[in-house]
């Protein structure tokens, strides 16, 4: 699992080794590990002359520290400072500078710009954890001033953008690659700004946080633990049974995609409810559902669902789908299934939108106007508000889910290829989810878990191509055989 610390939370750390805070060993380590990387990159690209940009501030330090070392190995260095005068770490940083042979510049001399231009390789210091969003006026032409071509590493975060993540700035930083020292911070973990946070480098300098993370992410390392594997005493009911509630007579692939996942997810029993056309699908491609209400420890409701269909069923499947949100069982609400919800529920709930639908609820619910766009600028802001809303867990669709609860840890899973953005993978998505909540997992471990899990299946699905919804849900098994395989258990 990675886990992700707040700012105060990071200081906190620094702070409970006041001896190596005070002495700057900590910095020293800091710098050591961003020369490293730096290093690399040139190496890598062949090139040979790098730039720090250095605000006030000790990332600047850290950034100032890390050109010294670079001097000392040969590499044309150089830094431009915007007063290092108040900075004790800076004073003895920019003396080392200059005894090793780099460059030192006033930010606002003319050879300052000449000098970020020229450079091959860029250290962002300009601000650090303290830092507010955007950038700060005596640094804005400095990366106006950057190489289009240039390899720009940001020490520990990447200046100008939300430190605690949200919506992502124009007027900041977009670092090719971030190096980050303790543990990652919301900004490198959450969209959008991880993007803009680039390749991630965590350096361990020796001290490490406590208390609860305010987020994480799962890896596929953590699968093993996870993921409920049956006992040789287990019979189908004690593995979960899942009720489906999906498709219609538009949507009728819906139906097959989410009980195709749940089968192959390994649910102990799979109960349908549907109308005439996609029963027959699922009756003649999934034999193993059932058909009809019944016991079942979770739903899922809502995957190709039209709750204004007046088709033949329709009433009926409409009926046992708000049984089911009336009851106190687990419900997983996708697509058609989020317009049933009205009032909070006592039982655990968890939403699986995408921006569009997210959007849309939260207009619904507010009775404000929310258009996608918002939702797209800071997804893990609109998770946390339709969360409060509903009092239910809530599992953001895109190119990085964001599961929020309405009280807790945030989860964020990456890893899923962008094949995947294809229609109906959702739906296969909602079958993987449901029958980890029917297994009697909480729903933000059941999303990330099973978001995690769907990311793999469509990746071995067609390795580096596009993917079909179908060929996603049929690799599920396989994918979480291989990853328990994994395990040294």
């Amino acid at each position: 699992m990675i886990a992700g610390y707040s700012a105060d939370q990071i200081r906190d750390a620094e702070a409970s080794e006041p001896d190596l805070l005070e002495s700057g060993e900590l910095m020293q380590r800091a710098a050591k590990g961003v020369a490293k990387v730096a290093r690399a990159r040139l190496w890598e690209r062949g090139a040979s002359r790098v730039v720090a940009l250095v605000g006030p501030g000790n990332n600047g330090a850290d950034a100032l520290w890390a050109i010294s070392r670079l001097a000392k190995k040969g590499f044309v260095a150089s830094a431009v400072v915007h007063d290092t005068s108040v900075n004790e770490g800076q004073r003895a940083a920019e003396a080392a500078a200059l005894a090793r042979g780099a460059r030192v510049i006033d930010g606002t001399s003319p050879d300052a710009l000449d000098a970020i231009a020229g450079a091959e390789v860029v250290l962002d210091g300009i601000t650090g954890l303290g830092g507010r969003p955007g950038l700060p006026p005596f640094a804005e032409h400095w990366v106006d001033a950057i190489y289009a071509g240039a390899y720009v590493i940001a020490v520990d975060t990447p200046s100008g953008q939300p430190v605690g993540g949200g919506e992502v700035r124009g007027d900041a930083v977009f670092a090719d690659e971030t190096v980050t020292f303790i543990a990652p911070k919301p900004v490198h973990l959450l969209p959008p700004t991880a993007a803009a946070a680039g390749l991630l480098t965590v350096v361990d300098i020796g001290v490490a946080p406590t208390g609860t993370p305010d987020l994480a992410s799962l890896t596929p390392d953590d699968v093993p633990d996870l993921w409920p594997v049956p006992g040789p005493g287990d019979d189908k009911y004690r593995r979960g049974v899942l009720g489906v509630v999906a498709g219609g007579e538009q949507y009728t692939g819906a139906a097959l995609l989410s009980t195709t996942a749940a089968v192959s997810a390994g649910a102990g029993m799979v109960r349908y409810v549907g109308t005439p056309t996609p029963e027959s699908l699922v009756r003649s491609s999934v034999p193993e559902v059932v058909h009809g209400p019944g016991r079942v420890q979770a739903w899922v409701i809502g995957p190709g669902l039209d709750p204004s269909s007046r088709a033949k069923g329709a009433k009926a499947q409409l009926d046992v789908a708000r049984d089911a949100l009336a009851s106190d069982l687990p419900v997983l609400l996708d697509a058609g299934g989020l317009d049933l919800l009205r009032d909070r529920r006592e039982a655990p709930t968890l939403l699986t939108p995408h921006a569009g639908e997210a959007a849309r609820m939260l207009g619904r619910l507010t009775g404000r106007e929310v258009p996608r766009e918002e939702v797209e600028r800071d997804p893990a802001g609109a998770a946390r508000e339709l969360a409060g809303e509903t009092g239910a867990t809530v599992l953001l669709k895109g190119a990085s889910t964001v599961l929020v609860p309405p009280e807790g840890q945030v989860l964020v899973q990456s890893t899923a290829p962008s094949w995947l953005a294809t229609a109906g993978t959702g739906d296969v998505l909602a079958g993987v989810v449901g029958v980890l909540l029917a297994s009697g997992l909480e729903p933000s471990l059941a999303g990330a878990l099973g978001t995690l899990v769907h990311g793999e299946a469509a990746r071995d699905a067609n390795p580096g191509g596009p993917v079909r919804a179908l060929a996603v849900a049929e690799e599920v098994g396989p994918a979480v055989a291989r990853l328990l395989a994994a395990s040294p258990r």
